[in-house]
């Protein structure tokens, strides 16, 4: 297969890794929009700022510049960047015919003056909105980019309404070390791997201030009954979250040591400002960016969801981290089941 990804960030790369040495040899160019970063991963083979350390293997080719020309004849365009650069990248991709699918978990962050029902969307919703001829989908699940270019056993969701797509991430990616499942429910699937992140800096926040294990076994439980209620209002399958990209990606997000967004809370729990804590990661942190999306779209379907609130409110810095532990732990008795 010939296979394009276009962004060399951290789980970019350690995608293009993956298929480059999947053992059916793909053809693999790992596209960088800094023309430096693409200089030195070619001459070095290894992505100093995003993966140091990990060296790429020698058929991935590296490029930069103009990728219009890249995609003739391709089998399968990923797109790595961050969620606010995937408007513009499907916006570019506009007459590719090659099956394509985005890496990136969250809602679309508003920008200051736009129409709301424009912006604040799920990664399907924005390509249908403005790149509907494409054939698209999203490649997702419980992963860390560094344990993935290691080569560590990772398990994957395909997601998309098209089995062409599908179809594709299975054989681009399906290996020894790669276990790639397919799912029609590409609603679900983004649902799941955008309130992840929030949550995970919920959790955070938790481990930061100490508050134990069972404090983290119950924001994850009830995280996850906010995850499902809103994707069920988006029209999402409720097994979906029972998955790879719910609880599965909730799991990892929420306890592992790699995970940003849960360092995010951490560090807003050891006193941190938010700039301060966002500049100390040096890597995107999509729950901070998301989170105010998501609790917009969950008022606006009359889905409730207080882990979420009391994140956005932390983040605004309306409550305090104790604050935020009070306000969730203050609510009066409910049912477990809504």
């Amino acid at each position: 297969m010939k296979i394009i990804v276009l962004g060399a960030g951290a789980w970019g790369t350690a995608v293009a890794m993956s298929a480059a040495l999947h053992p059916a040899g793909h053809a693999v160019t790992l596209w960088a929009r800094d023309a430096a970063q693409a200089a030195q991963m070619q001459t070095q083979r290894h992505n100093a700022r995003y993966l140091p350390g990990i060296t790429l293997p020698p058929s991935l080719t590296l490029a930069h510049g103009d990728f219009a020309a890249l995609w003739t004849g391709a089998d399968l365009v990923i797109v790595a960047t961050p969620m606010a650069a995937l408007r513009g990248m499907l916006q570019a991709l506009h007459g590719c015919a090659a099956p394509v699918a985005w890496l990136c978990k969250g809602f679309e962050a508003v920008p200051a003056g736009a129409d709301p029902a424009s912006f604040g969307l799920l990664a399907h919703e924005i390509q249908a909105q403005i790149a509907p001829d494409l054939i698209a989908g999203i490649f997702s699940g419980p992963s860390f980019a560094q344990e993935v270019a290691l080569g560590q056993p990772t398990a994957l969701v395909a997601a998309s309404p098209h089995a062409q797509v599908r179809d594709a991430l299975v054989s681009a990616f399906h290996s020894p070390s790669v276990r790639v499942y397919a799912n029609e429910d590409i609603v679900g699937v983004e649902v799941g791997g955008a309130v992840k992140n929030v949550l995970a800096i919920a959790t955070g926040l938790c481990d930061g201030l100490a508050l134990g294990l069972n404090a983290r076994a119950a924001l994850i439980t009830r995280g996850l009954a906010e995850m499902t209620r809103l994707g069920l209002a988006l029209g999402a399958r409720p097994d979906t979250f029972m998955g790879l990209s719910g609880l599965g990606d909730l799991v990892l997000t929420s306890t592992g040591d790699l995970s940003r967004n849960r360092r995010v809370g951490m560090l807003l729990a050891e006193g941190k400002t938010l700039p301060q804590a966002v500049e100390s990661l040096g890597h995107v942190a999509e729950g901070v960016y998301s989170a105010r999306t998501v609790a917009q779209r969950a008022a606006a379907l009359g889905v409730d969801m207080p882990i979420t609130r009391a994140v956005v409110a932390l983040l605004d810095g309306q409550l305090t981290p104790a604050d935020a532990v009070v306000t969730l732990m203050g609510r009066g008795p409910a049912s477990e089941l809504v």
